[in-house]
């Protein structure tokens, strides 16, 4: 843990003993946003173990502060590691019980519209397209909201990125032609445009990639990957070079092809932290 945070949960924990009441929920409250920050920090350093952990203790630090929202959005994290995971079974179910919390959360939040978000990604996961779309949809509702639907902190979704989501649930569920459609169409978004955001945009062009090695096809490949290198090293971003070590995993024979056995050197290469 991040020696600040723990600093932090320590001071906390001082505070704490022998509080009740009004004052215990508001530090349970801050508890449960610390072990949030502590949980993403793990997750961002590859320790999906103790991330899970600390999401644990931010979902019961959360329910003992009677925060249904905080509490809700530290189980989405949790399952968000089940998902990376490909636990999608265990990431669904963990993701039922956020949705009933959610539910009891504050209604000017986008918290059951991400809770939304990433059950979708566990229904592509267990290859049920009509449960995806429809979960789709319920987080589209974001869309509906009056734009101060997040908070910044604990809870960031406000559904900008859902395009992009939507395309890469389509790749997941081997519906290539929509998925490449859909990615395509994210790519001319603003926030997507050239020298915005390198880890988004890199992750849209190594899912065009994985479409290609769907297909067989190394000039799709080689392609999209050459793009997304590019900027997984302008960005030093771990969660591209991650993406991307992924489709060097499923090249199998386009890696005969020698633009492709160099972009898998290139790959490998990367650094992932």
């Amino acid at each position: 843990m991040h020696p600040i945070v723990s600093a932090q949960l320590a001071a906390l924990a001082k505070a704490l003993d022998g509080r009740s009441g009004k004052d215990g929920q508001a530090l349970c409250g801050a508890a449960a946003d610390l072990f949030q920050l502590a949980g993403e920090l793990a997750f961002d350093g590859n320790r999906y173990t103790d991330a899970a952990a600390s999401y644990t203790l931010a979902a019961s630090a959360g329910k003992e502060a009677g925060a249904f929202d905080l509490w809700a959005c530290a189980l989405i994290r949790h399952a968000y590691v089940d998902v990376y995971e490909r636990r999608y079974r265990e990431a669904a179910d963990i993701l039922s019980v956020a949705e009933r919390i959610a539910r009891r959360g504050d209604s000017c939040l986008s918290t059951r519209h991400w809770v939304a978000a990433v059950r979708a990604e566990a229904f592509a996961g267990l290859g049920d397209l009509t449960a995806c779309e429809s979960a789709l949809e319920q987080a589209e509702k974001v869309a509906d909201m009056n734009g101060s639907a997040q908070n910044g902190g604990w809870l960031r979704f406000d559904g900008s990125r859902l395009a992009e989501e939507r395309g890469a649930r389509y790749l997941q569920l081997g519906r290539l032609d929509l998925a490449e459609q859909v990615l395509q169409s994210a790519l001319q978004q603003g926030a997507l445009a050239e020298g915005q955001s390198f880890r988004r945009r890199g992750v849209v062009l190594a899912n065009l990639a994985a479409i290609g090695v769907k297909r067989k096809d190394p000039e799709q490949v080689v392609v999209y990957t050459r793009k997304a290198i590019h900027l997984a090293r302008e960005s030093s971003s771990g969660y591209v070079a991650r993406r991307l070590q992924a489709l060097r995993r499923d090249f199998g024979s386009l890696a005969r092809d020698v633009r492709v056995a160099e972009l898998d050197a290139e790959i490998k290469a990367l650094s992932v932290n």
